[in-house]
């Protein structure tokens, strides 16, 4: 793991008006103590995956630069200081000075197509705190390292995930209900390449907050990958020439964070242990599909 202010991390600021490369040295990052326990950095288990880890205004990103996208962001939320909807959505998406540019996944990817840049880290959760804090918490979600190509549909699924972080801080009524939240592509040697870059179908998100003053997890997967359940045997519509791999509609579920654990290869700390969801659950429920909230398992 290599720390932004390497110089193996740095690069020259590209064309196009780029930050200077200390614009962001003062950023503290994701707080592991945030709650009280210790909920650390997820990092790649492996020791031969290179990584990058980028801190932000109350998140931080862990960037894969043989992906050009992140393994994993974490960010910490304190539900009773929000202010992200008085905080104006610009839009303005940029490359971090930090890294070079080649190294992170940009514009090209997401123009002239049905792909989104799908925000790991909400525009909404790390925006809290004093005036100052907000800006910049707000226009630090905005970098591309803080994205992943998504399908552009929104359909139950997507609007489950999105909404996600607000119904846990809602139940996270312990500790003035502060929340940290883990969440990233699942980076598979199999993703379909596009345009020089392999676009995820899987993404995943784990949410830690105390219950009963005890640390507590949930675990969920988003799946973007063709559905054939309902046509069973039916290949997948190819490709337009030119065009994105062919995604399906979301689906959600709530998954064992022990499962995360092994799919993504991320080391995940206590998480596994505090999980709600049931270990002992049928193996073809344990990953169990998301409909609406109430679907969710709170409780161990």
């Amino acid at each position: 793991m290599i720390p932004s202010d390497s110089p193996r991390a740095a690069g020259a600021a590209g064309a196009g008006g780029a930050a200077p490369r200390d614009a962001l040295r003062h950023r503290a990052g994701y707080d592991e103590n945030f709650l009280g326990p210790t909920v650390p950095l997820p990092t790649p288990l492996a020791p031969d995956i290179e990584t990058v880890v980028l801190p932000y205004t109350h998140f931080s990103v862990v960037l894969r630069p043989d992906r050009r996208l992140a393994a994993a962001t974490a960010v910490c939320i304190d539900g009773q200081r929000l202010l992200a909807e008085v905080i104006p959505r610009d839009d303005n998406w940029r490359f971090d000075p930090r890294l070079p540019e080649d190294r992170q996944v940009g514009e090209d990817i997401y123009h002239d197509n049905t792909l989104d840049r799908g925000h790991l880290v909400r525009r909404l959760d790390p925006v809290w705190g004093e005036p100052a804090e907000c800006e910049a918490a707000n226009d630090d979600t905005f970098h591309f390292t803080n994205a992943a190509p998504q399908a552009n549909v929104f359909n139950q699924g997507k609007k489950l995930w999105q909404g996600l972080e607000n119904y846990l801080l809602d139940h996270a009524a312990e500790f003035d209900r502060k929340m940290t939240v883990l969440t990233g592509p699942v980076l598979h040697d199999a993703d379909p390449p596009y345009r020089g870059v392999q676009v995820p179908l899987r993404f995943w998100k784990v949410a830690a907050f105390l219950q009963d003053g005890s640390l507590a997890s949930t675990g969920y997967v988003l799946d973007q990958s063709p559905d054939l359940s309902r046509d069973t045997g039916r290949a997948p519509a190819p490709a337009e020439p030119g065009g994105p791999p062919p995604l399906g509609a979301f689906r959600t579920f709530q998954v064992p964070v022990a499962d995360i654990a092994e799919l993504t290869g991320l080391g995940l700390g206590p998480l596994p242990a505090c999980d709600l969801m049931p270990l002992t659950r049928a193996p073809a429920e344990r990953w169990k599909r998301l409909e609406s909230h109430d679907d969710m398992v709170l409780n161990g």
